[in-house]
């Protein structure tokens, strides 16, 4: 190599199907990586259309516009002279369409390189839509050898060892990969195994930002040909990392925000002694999707039930840590059975972290309904339908107060209550976005704890207190459940490592908690399929990551 090159990784947050506003942020990008002296700029893959557009793909025009707008995308880039640009997009031809990446420099696109290996497990259908590729894209910029790859390229072995024999010397990855707890470990170790012990440098972006039920939390990284992680960038943050490469050896020269709309930040830190803590990346991706679910759908203000639990608190705090206080609104709607103390500790947070508040009281609307039908169901004893009704008038009231003021409702359930069907259908399972869908009860307790360390938002008694719904006389959550710690380990195993039973129960696990918990996971799917959409955060997530059926006679 004649002399040094420097890299730049665009670690963008585009909207799917905004093609205009995708190539103004790749445009912004692009000059401001010029202004850095970056030879070779890396963006992430369907930067074009974020990631991805799924049956819009079927659309002709679509396809029209997406090419249309790839045109002025080419355009504008040809005023930023010699440099090399990767851009992911869509490229059809013959009848067929590809995942694809292309080479442009000033303006003109050299050469285009397509997918190979198209992932169609947990929430990837690219088979629905692609076509694979079957050859390496290579270029030489000043004597050093790339070549191109995309996202599950570098998951299998075969790309890489192509792209090796081929004469490459460092790889240039765009990535579109979903965020999961220590997922950044996870591709660190892969492309170590995949692409380091060939010898190659990586140079892998990725996408960042909400997409309905994903999240993309960037954390794009740069290994040197030994596999030593020479910079991470920041995570659930639009950024510019630039590297400049001398011979064997690679440096971070800088790392910069770009010029998009970034999430709000908490006053405190959340990183605390240089490392962060699951619970702060976690958090850190509930907000970020949270705050692109409100923003890139239109939504200015969110509302929620407050009900004085642990759930309703940890999403209202979210809200707020991304949405600021002016834009988020708390509602408690007490019933008859509702304790003076989840009331008070409703106002209490409502007034730490500072949202309007408002208190409509259930029990007469509850009354009139019991009146209503207390012909039709005579002299039968009260049982969950009572239960339910007070939840479904809570859920009427919060859509009025989306309607009337047009703010998104946040759900409040968890995983464990969405899994065992602990929830009531069109009742407190209303709502656009379900903050904490995917997050275990268990971990929830963890994420109110973390947040209260570095800033006090959730009264203790909320932390500390048995859970209930409230909606009859001295209910807890274990009246119908088994204790959490029980429940979320059982639900794991059955739902992330596809378990059995009976190999559950061989574990130590009593029988009959298993196989209760396992026939409320079967039965339930039919809520499940009604429920909002919301963040995957775990290694499997119901919705398109968990396809059960719903008439369904197996037994897990």
């Amino acid at each position: 190599m004649a002399s040094s090159i420097t890299i730049g990784l665009a670690q963008i947050n585009p909207t799917v199907g905004a093609l205009s506003y995708n190539v103004d942020l790749m445009v912004q990008a692009a000059e401001q990586a010029q202004q850095q002296g970056v030879e070779i700029l890396v963006f992430p893959e369907l930067a074009l259309t974020g990631y991805q557009p799924e049956d819009l793909m079927y659309r002709p025009h679509f396809l029209q516009q997406h090419d249309e707008a790839l045109h002025v995308l080419l355009g504008r880039l040809a005023l930023l002279t010699d440099m090399h640009i990767l851009v992911g997009h869509l490229h059809h031809e013959d009848g067929r369409l590809y995942n694809a990446a292309s080479l442009i420099v000033n303006g003109q696109i050299l050469q285009t390189y397509h997918k190979q290996a198209l992932p169609n497990y947990g929430v990837f259908d690219e088979h629905r839509y692609f076509s694979p590729g079957s050859t390496p894209s290579l270029f030489t910029y000043k004597n050093h050898v790339f070549a191109i790859a995309i996202c599950e390229d570098v998951w299998l072995t075969e790309v890489a060892i192509q792209a090796k024999q081929h004469g490459a010397q460092s790889l240039l990855v765009l990535n579109a990969s979903p965020y999961t707890m220590q997922k950044d470990e996870q591709r660190i170790e892969v492309l170590r195994a995949n692409v380091s012990t060939l010898h190659m440098n990586t140079f892998y972006c990725n996408i960042v930002g909400g997409q309905d039920d994903l999240v993309f939390d960037g954390n794009s990284f740069v290994l040197d040909s030994l596999g030593n992680v020479v910079n991470e960038l920041t995570p659930f943050v639009s950024t510019l990392g630039v590297y400049r490469m001398a011979y064997s050896a690679i440096e971070a020269v800088t790392a910069l925000p770009l010029g998009e709309h970034q999430p709000a930040r908490m006053s405190q830190p959340l990183i605390k002694d240089n490392k962060e803590c699951i619970e702060s990346e976690v958090w850190r991706a509930l907000m970020l999707a949270t705050g692109d679910y409100c923003r890139k759908n239109g939504f200015k203000t969110v509302a929620l039930g407050l009900s004085g639990g642990i759930d309703s608190a940890v999403v209202l705090a979210i809200a707020v840590d991304v949405l600021g206080k002016d834009n988020a609104h708390a509602v408690m709607m007490p019933s008859r059975y509702t304790a003076d103390i989840s009331v008070n500790d409703a106002a209490q947070m409502a007034k730490l972290v500072g949202v309007k508040y408002d208190e409509i009281a259930i029990a007469p609307m509850f009354s009139s309904f019991l009146e209503s039908l207390a012909p039709s169901f005579k002299d039968l004893p009260p049982d969950t339908t009572e239960e339910n009704i007070q939840a479904r008038i809570r859920g009427v009231l919060m859509m009025a107060f989306s309607n009337k003021f047009g703010s998104l409702i946040l759900t409040t359930g968890n995983k464990s209550e969405l899994a065992t069907g602990y929830c009531t259908l069109y009742g407190d399972m209303v709502g656009g976005f379900a903050v904490i869908k995917d997050i275990p009860k268990t971990f929830v307790y963890r994420l109110a704890k973390w947040r209260n360390s570095i800033g006090y938002v959730i009264p203790e008694r909320i932390i500390t207190r048995p859970p209930s719904a409230e909606l009859r006389d001295n209910q807890t959550d274990q009246d119908s459940l088994p204790e959490y710690d029980v429940l979320d380990a059982i639900l794991e195993r059955m739902m992330e490592f596809n378990q059995s039973s009976e190999e559950i129960i061989a574990e130590g696990f009593e029988r009959e908690a298993v196989e209760k918990i396992a026939r409320l996971l079967r039965i339930n799917e039919y809520k499940r399929r009604q429920g909002a959409p919301g963040p995957k955060i775990t290694r499997r997530a119901f919705g398109r990551d968990w396809r059960a059926p719903i008439t369904n006679g197996y037994r897990y």
